[in-house]
């Protein structure tokens, strides 16, 4: 019953929790970029009297709940958007042309920022302090690794810490996580292969870098088919070719980008080694030369603690019902969040929000997804369950 008495708080301030995430909806701005985001956050916490530390990672605002000697947790929220064209006509649609909160993370800030405020008004029964990271540059910026490294995790020192993301498969009113790997190793790839450009009247006098690239596109795909336990998940995607400009011209170059998935590092690592191997030799056999990198920040997976699952869990399941909560598979999606999980025990829960009486029907990082706006009210609640419990079992020892 008393999670069912924050669950009714949650929707008492519904209103106001989804004026935010409007707000920050028409705003969206990319990764270190979260100037008017970060202020946002500002403002309302000074009006909520929440203490904070900002700037931590260039735009994030790091907000404390209590103080006292007991246990502290950490509850976050990720606002960065993606730059993506939004196609949904909504009201409250992106004001920047594209950009767009396709990942639902303006949902992220404000379902925290509610979270802010119902703890606030529990401030003096509090054991110990709440922190609430409001992160930057999720989307591959790896803001969760610069919050880290900037301390968010110490002083003091944080002893569990869970995170809500939207999961538009899932439908609104249900929940779904795991214990162990939830989320993937993720790291980008980038290929240029060289050639000789010239005439295409006459490819005998160059050196086609566009067969080769094609050649490579099909090889790479043979390793997750050969080379990978057919127990384990692995990715190999190519998602861009760049090359030339005129139709009767080879050009200089072909310029590939993509992304390689694993459920662990050491697969990773294998699959990134052998990409880079066999491109580079594709490359050769067709007299060309390749350039082969992984730009950018190599994400961990994401692990969950078994325990935390097991109160999230019990927490969704006193919330909304024993129907609506259940075990995900493994994800080929990575997140940040991953770098706190690596140094304190924590669970990453995917919060449901398809409802096809709106068309909330679209994936993530899809220029229509759409979110559902009544279960900004359970993502409050279940921020304040986990600290609240977190709390309470880890000061009763």
């Amino acid at each position: 019953m008393h999670n069912q008495a924050l669950l009714a708080e949650a929707r008492a301030i519904e209103d106001w929790v989804i004026a935010l995430r409007r707000r920050i909806h028409q705003q969206p701005e990319l990764m270190y970029e979260e100037i008017e985001t970060s202020r946002l956050i500002r403002d309302t916490l000074d009006e909520l009297g929440v203490s904070y530390r900002a700037p931590i990672a260039e735009t994030g605002v790091l907000a404390t709940i209590g103080t006292g000697d007991g246990p502290c947790v950490a509850l976050r929220a990720d606002m960065d958007a993606l730059p993506i064209y939004e196609e949904v006509e909504l009201d409250f649609r992106s004001q920047v042309d594209g950009k767009m909160h396709a990942c639902g993370h303006d949902c992220h800030t404000a379902m925290l920022l509610g979270a802010a405020r119902l703890l606030k008004q529990r401030e003096d029964s509090l054991p110990g302090p709440v922190k609430l990271l409001f992160q930057p540059a999720e989307e591959g910026g790896a803001g969760g690794e610069r919050m880290r490294s900037e301390g968010a995790l110490e002083d003091p020192a944080v002893q569990r810490i869970f995170g809500l993301h939207v999961m538009p498969w899932i439908p609104t009113g249900e929940i779904a996580s795991r214990a162990g790997t939830l989320l993937a190793a993720t790291s980008a790839l980038k290929i240029i292969m060289h050639g000789k450009g010239g005439h295409a009247a006459a490819p005998h006098m160059s050196v086609d870098p566009v067969v080769a690239a094609a050649k490579a596109v099909v090889e790479v795909q043979s390793l997750i088919a050969r080379e990978l336990d057919p127990l384990d998940s692995g990715v190999v995607s190519i998602t861009t070719m760049h090359g030339g400009e005129v139709f009767n011209v080879i050009p200089q170059q072909v310029e590939l980008t993509g992304t390689i998935r694993a459920l662990t590092v050491e697969g990773l690592r294998l699959i990134q080694a052998r990409v880079k191997e066999m491109v580079e030799h594709v490359a050769l056999a067709n007299r060309c030369r390749a350039e082969v990198d992984f730009p950018g920040h190599d994400y961990p997976p994401t692990v969950n603690d078994a325990h935390c699952w097991d109160l999230a869990r019990d927490i969704g399941a006193d919330l909304l019902g024993e129907s609506a909560v259940s075990e995900s598979p493994p994800l080929m999606a990575g997140e940040d969040f991953a770098y706190y999980l690596e140094q304190v025990p924590g669970c990453f829960v995917g919060l449901g929000m398809q409802n096809e009486a709106i068309d909330a029907i679209y994936n993530v990082h899809h220029p229509r997804f759409k979110a559902d706006e009544a279960a900004l009210s359970i993502g409050v609640a279940l921020h304040v369950a986990f600290a609240l419990a977190s709390q309470a079992e880890l000061a009763s020892g």
